[in-house]
């Protein structure tokens, strides 16, 4: 029961760290990036599909450059032995979506030992970008609307 404990109280420290990682998307510890996950990371998203600390580097550097700002909300979390949940929203400006802040709600599910070797983020790609666009936006925003009834 102690190795239990041990390996679980492991696993909520690496979350917390994850989160922390993420917590301001324009300005990540990428110097940290190796404390956090493998160097064979998987990491997949709607539009990505990366492999190795160093493509995730690379993706997570230009992504810093694109946005004005951002950073995530965390709102629930499950942690067991290996694998976490995490649900959040995203706030973020983008100077090709316009001047608001967007709001994208999502949930990342991460497998570790240590560190994490699996990635993946779950949310609406039209929500994050094709709702914002002139034209395409009020297409998106009408199909979803039709749908919903």
């Amino acid at each position: 029961m102690a190795m239990a404990n041990t390996q679980m109280d492991t696993g909520l420290a690496l979350v917390e760290r994850f989160k922390a990682f993420y917590v301001d998307v324009k300005h990540p510890p990428l110097d940290q990036i190796g404390e956090i996950y493998t160097e064979n990371v998987f990491f997949k998203d709607p539009v990505h599909e990366l492999r190795g600390v160093e493509e995730l580097h690379a993706y997570l550097s230009e992504m810093c450059i694109n946005v004005d700002s951002g950073r995530f909300e965390y709102l629930d979390q499950m942690v067991s032995e290996g694998k976490a949940y995490i649900k959040w929203n995203m706030h973020f400006k983008h100077p090709k979506l316009g001047r608001k802040t967007i709001t994208v709600r999502g949930i990342t599910q991460i497998e570790f030992n240590e560190r994490i070797y699996f990635h993946e983020d779950v949310y609406d790609l039209g929500q994050l970008i094709y709702e914002h666009i002139p034209l395409l936006g009020s297409v998106v925003k009408g199909l979803k609307n039709r749908l919903a009834y």
